[in-house]
């Protein structure tokens, strides 16, 4: 009779067991293949860019808004509701152009009753001064009267002196005279010792009363002036711009109407990264490209106030600027940072995100593995960066993004 064999246990569960030691084998292979801390990586998945030696362009490009050479705002200096618009905006003005013309029924009654008073003040200092201008007149007709009395009893006595020595007036006439003249002296002293400070203290009443008059004055013009101010004119020749008034709207004191540009100049302002800012300066060149035309401009202004990591510089022309150019156009601009001279460069690539320039993966010889170095860079422009250490001519550098691996120390390249 036939018998069933029973299968021994061990030998079903052998082919897992052999895949499983299989796969420690090339575990364990790989392990002693791959040094600690690496990471695999497909060759095809990298850029890979020898460094090597060339002549490196300083320059760093930004884009230039067209703005004018100078620019001048238009303020309301008082309030009130527009009555004429005597110029449209973007029209080429002169210098004391009228744009427009407000009306203020409340300034001009204020102006009246302000107008009213000062020349009622003004009317009284006018009286002060007249009254002033008797009082020193009545004091030279005394003075002039006391002269002469003075030189009267003089006279008087002379002659009856003679006639004294003569025997026909007697010493009681002569004493009486005596004493006249004496008192017309002393009249005479009085009023010249008291003339001159009379007169220093008139002409300082005077002064301060011609100074109080022109303060008034100043103030007369000033509110006679500020009704002059509802006439808003154009400070200076140039192009009128944002200047949207409307009949019958109602501004304010101080509110912004427009602004005068200059006609036929302009300059551009850029915005540059921060990284950029200990290396530019007053007067540094640039060149912006335009219809086929190279125009060459210079750093004119630098706003050192850093904004979302960038700062402002203003550049002006130098010699012709770019025709049929309006304000915010924008053009591409060149700006030269320093003189181009041999170094050791790298392309500009995506791993300047991920390390900032201080590290880079190099590429082995075998072109299997790359490792972790540490470098120094120098100048960067839109197409390379500038190597200062750590790398030597010939060596190949992984040069595109870092994502995934950047916290590695080493690459396997599959």
């Amino acid at each position: 009779m036939d018998r069933r064999i029973e299968q021994r246990r061990w030998r079903r569960w052998a082919p897992a067991a052999g895949g499983v030691a299989l796969l420690l084998v090339a575990a364990v292979a790989y392990l002693l293949i791959s040094p600690a801390g690496a990471r695999a990586v497909e060759a095809s998945a990298v850029q890979i860019t020898a460094v090597r030696s060339a002549p490196f362009q300083d320059f760093v490009p930004t884009r230039g808004v067209v703005t004018p050479l100078q620019s001048i705002y238009l303020d309301a200096v008082e309030g009130g509701r527009v009555e004429r618009l005597l110029v449209a905006d973007g029209a080429v003005v002169v210098a004391g152009t009228v744009l427009a013309t407000l009306s203020n029924p409340e300034l001009e009654r204020q102006v009246g009753a302000s107008e009213a008073e000062i020349s009622a003040r003004m009317g009284d200092a006018r009286g002060q001064m007249l009254q002033l201008q008797r009082s020193r007149v009545d004091r030279d007709r005394e003075l002039a009267q006391a002269r002469y009395d003075l030189l009267q009893a003089q006279q008087a006595l002379d002659i009856r002196r003679s006639l004294h020595d003569k025997g026909f007036v007697s010493d009681a006439e002569i004493r009486t005279l005596t004493t006249t003249l004496e008192h017309h002296r002393s009249r005479v002293a009085a009023l010249e010792a008291s003339a001159r400070p009379e007169a220093e203290l008139i002409a300082g009443q005077n002064r301060e009363i011609r100074q109080s008059m022109t303060q008034l004055q100043d103030n007369l013009a000033s509110i006679r002036g500020s009704l002059g101010a509802l006439q808003i004119r154009a400070p200076t020749a140039g192009r009128l711009t944002a200047f949207e008034l409307q009949l019958g709207q109602r501004v304010q004191a101080g509110q912004r109407v427009g602004q005068i540009d200059s006609d036929g100049g302009n300059k551009l302002s850029a915005q540059i990264d921060e990284f950029y800012l200990g290396r530019v300066s007053i007067d540094q060149t640039a060149t912006v490209e335009h219809d086929g035309r190279t125009y060459q401009l210079r750093v004119s202004r630098i706003v050192p106030q850093v904004v979302d990591g960038r700062f402002q510089v203003e550049l002006a022309f130098v010699g012709a600027q770019p025709p049929n150019v309006r304000r915010g156009q924008t053009l591409d601009v060149e700006l030269t940072l320093g003189a181009t001279r041999p170094a050791m460069v790298l392309p500009h690539g995506p791993f300047m995100a991920a390390t900032g320039g201080s590290w880079v993966f190099v590429v082995g010889k075998d072109g299997r593995r790359a490792e972790r170095r540490a470098i120094r860079i120098g100048r960067r422009n839109p197409q390379f960066v500038e190597v200062l250490d750590g790398l030597e001519p010939g060596e190949r550098v992984i040069t595109s993004s870092y994502d995934g691996f950047s916290e590695d120390a080493r690459l396997i390249l599959r």
